[in-house]
C-alpha cells in the first residue's frame, strides 16, 4: 500500500472494473449478428481492453479505491517504490519541450532583430529562417550551456 494506491494485479475494485467493462461489451455483442461489421468491431474492442486490463495489471501500475491507475507525483514515493518512470519520463519530456520552444523562440527574435524592420519578422513569420532554427533547435541544452 503507497500513499492509499495498491497494485492493480491485487485491487479488487480494479477487477470489478475489468468485469464491468468486459460484462457491458458482452451485452452489446449479444446485440449483433456473429460475423458482423459491429460484431467483428465489439469483439476487436474486447480484446483490446482484456489486453489493456492484463498489461495495466503486468506492468506493476497502483491503483485508487476506485478501481483505476493512478500515478505517484512525489518524486520521493516515485524512487523508493519503483516508479520512477510515472515521474521523471514526463518531467524531463515537458522540460525538454518548454527548453526547445524557448530557445528557438529566442533564437528567432535575436535573429529577427538583425533585419531592417525587426517588428515585420515578429508580425507576419519569416517561414524559412523560422524552419532552420526548428531544426538546429534539438540540441539546445548544449546551446544553453555554451552561452553560460
Amino acid at each position: 500500500d503507497v500513499a492509499g494506491l495498491t497494485p492493480c494485479s491485487e485491487s479488487k475494485a480494479y477487477n470489478k472494473l475489468e468485469r464491468k467493462e468486459l460484462k457491458t461489451l458482452e451485452k452489446r455483442l449479444k446485440k449483433y449478428e456473429p460475423g458482423s461489421a459491429p460484431y467483428l468491431a465489439l469483439q476487436a474492442t474486447k480484446e483490446r481492453t482484456q489486453n489493456r486490463f492484463k498489461n495495466y495489471a503486468k506492468a506493476g501500475l497502483l491503483c485508487g479505491n476506485d478501481g483505476l491507475p493512478h500515478l505517484i507525483s512525489d518524486p520521493g514515493l516515485a524512487l523508493r517504490f519503483n516508479h520512477a518512470g510515472e515521474v521523471f519520463i514526463p518531467t524531463f519530456g515537458f522540460l525538454y519541450v518548454a527548453g526547445y520552444i524557448g530557445h528557438v523562440g529566442r533564437q528567432y527574435i535575436i535573429k529577427s532583430k538583425e533585419d531592417a524592420k525587426p517588428t515585420d519578422k515578429e508580425i507576419i513569420l519569416d517561414v524559412p529562417l523560422a524552419l532552420q532554427l526548428a531544426f538546429q533547435g534539438w540540441a539546445w541544452p548544449l546551446a544553453a550551456i555554451q552561452e553560460l
